[in-house]
C-alpha cells in the first residue's frame, strides 16, 4: 500500500503559475503508473495529466496541453504538476493518484488505487 501527500497548493492569479507535488510512502513507488485529477465545486473528478512508471510517458487532457507539465523523480519517491498560465477554470481541488498495475486507460480514475488527500488551487481573474 502506498500513501500519497500533495502540497503545493494556493491562491495565484490569472497567468501565474503554481508546482505541485505529491510525495509517496513506500518503497515501490517506481513501479506505480501517476496520474493527477481535479474536482471543481459541483462537478465530477476530472483527469488532468499522468505519467508511466519509468517517466517516459505523459498523457495530458486537452485542456491543460502546453501548460501543465508532469515530472516525477523516482529517487524522491514524488511526482510534479507544473501549472503555467494559470486560468480562472482551473480553479479546484487536485489530486494525486497512483496505480500499481499498468495504466489501460490513464484518463479513467477507476484505474487508480491510491489517492490523496487534495490540495486546493484557486486561480483569481
Amino acid at each position: 500500500q502506498v500513501q500519497l501527500v500533495e502540497s503545493g497548493g494556493g491562491m495565484v492569479q490569472a497567468g501565474g503559475s503554481l508546482r505541485l507535488s505529491c510525495a509517496a510512502s513506500g518503497h515501490t513507488f517506481r513501479r506505480y503508473d501517476m496520474g493527477w485529477f481535479r474536482q471543481a465545486p459541483g462537478k465530477e473528478r476530472d483527469f488532468v495529466a499522468a505519467i508511466n512508471y519509468g517517466g517516459g510517458s505523459t498523457y495530458y487532457a486537452d485542456s491543460v496541453k502546453g501548460r501543465f507539465t508532469i515530472s516525477r523523480d523516482n529517487a524522491k519517491n514524488t511526482v510534479y504538476l507544473q501549472m503555467n498560465s494559470l486560468k480562472p477554470e482551473d480553479t479546484a481541488v487536485y489530486y494525486c493518484a497512483a496505480a500499481p498495475e499498468a495504466v489501460r486507460s490513464y484518463e479513467s480514475s477507476w484505474e487508480y488505487d491510491y489517492w490523496g488527500q487534495g490540495t486546493q488551487v484557486t486561480v483569481s481573474s
